[in-house]
């Protein structure tokens, strides 16, 4: 049944993955053609950021919303965020077009987004 259960939510967790990388991604797009990327980039991660933190807890975890899992979420965010804009920059360095490096970026902080976050509204 537990396996069940969280396989559940990572159908959850990727449905809310692709939106909140949808929204992320078009701010940044948009944004990138007028502003610094890392600016454009940032600011696309904290709207998305908000929006994934409610589709996480009503729709992905079932629990609700927090002091305690969104200050546990935003701290597996601001990691998250890290790692999403160092590798940002290193694919940016490698020559990766400044529309193609969030996509390669995704593929790796996503799947240790679902641990954190999993983390925090299991755990706390």
């Amino acid at each position: 049944m537990q396996k069940k259960k969280t396989l559940g939510e990572l159908i959850r967790f990727g449905i809310v993955g692709i939106t909140a990388a949808a929204i992320h991604y078009g701010i940044y797009w948009v944004l990138q053609h007028c502003i610094n990327v890392n600016v454009a980039y940032t600011i696309g991660y904290v709207l998305s950021l908000l929006v994934n933190y409610y589709l996480s807890a009503h729709f992905t975890f079932h629990e609700k919303m927090s002091t305690r899992n969104g200050i546990g979420f935003g701290g597996a965010h601001l990691f998250n965020y890290f790692l999403h804009i160092v590798l940002f920059n290193f694919f940016l360095w490698l020559g990766l077009s400044r529309e193609l490096a969030p996509l390669a970026v995704l593929a790796i902080a996503v799947p240790t987004n679902f641990v954190l976050v999993r983390t925090v509204f299991k755990r706390l």
